[in-house]
């Protein structure tokens, strides 16, 4: 793993890159993504300055979540609703083969419908304007929202699993990032071991370790 590699602290390379107009907080110390958007935080270093302005993000009743490679201290008097080890992957080009499936382009029109499919599956935090982050698809059965994948992750309905929606949605996002010459990378539970598989199937492979630790919010 190369040091300091952006991907070593996602959160952080996002709220200072690509996602800094959503970011709040004060850069020289510690950010969160707008809560609305969703709970990921990162302090800019692990000095007591940083993880105590770190804290002071801690606002929203939903917490706050920090993903990171290394060992970076959690807030005073934080406390520590759950903490998960996670792989970090990443994808350089796509394996061939795979199941298509029709799909179609999501949008504001669908936020509801995306919101509620996001809570009952809980691929990841997924909050009121989540959905605005970038470009999700899905799949409709019968008018009916059974499963989308995006920039937060990818989820399929109950009654719906084992058609392939999963890996065939993913497929495309992948995708689509990778002709644009970006970094395709996701993070999945290291105990989820059929998840991690379906990914490797389609071209990701395991970079490194990280961990996903979640902070109590507001009462």
């Amino acid at each position: 793993m190369t040091p300091n590699h952006p991907l070593d602290r996602p959160v952080w390379s996002a709220l200072t890159g690509r996602q800094a107009n959503l970011a709040v907080g004060d850069v020289r110390a510690a950010l969160r993504i707008d809560p609305a958007y969703g709970l990921f935080a990162a302090a800019a270093d692990a000095s007591p300055h940083s993880t105590e302005a770190l804290g002071r993000l801690n606002t929203s009743p939903n917490g706050m979540g920090l993903v990171e490679t290394g060992d970076m201290p959690v807030p005073p008097n934080a406390t520590v609703r759950s903490r998960a080890a996670c792989v970090q992957m990443v994808a350089g080009s796509l394996n061939g083969g795979g199941k298509s499936v029709a799909f179609e382009p999501l949008g504001e029109a669908d936020a509801a419908a995306m919101l509620a499919l996001a809570t009952l599956t809980v691929p990841g935090p997924f909050f009121g304007k989540t959905h605005r982050l970038g470009d999700f698809i899905g799949v409709r059965h019968e008018g009916r929202l059974v499963a989308m994948a995006g920039v937060s992750g990818v989820c399929t309905h109950p009654d719906f699993r084992g058609r392939g929606y999963a890996g065939a949605l993913m497929r495309v996002v992948t995708g689509r990032i990778l002709e644009r010459g970006e970094q395709a990378f996701l993070h999945a539970y290291a105990a989820h071991t059929a998840t991690i598989a379906l990914y490797e199937t389609l071209g990701f492979r395991v970079r490194t370790p990280i961990t996903y630790t979640v902070l109590e919010g507001l009462a």
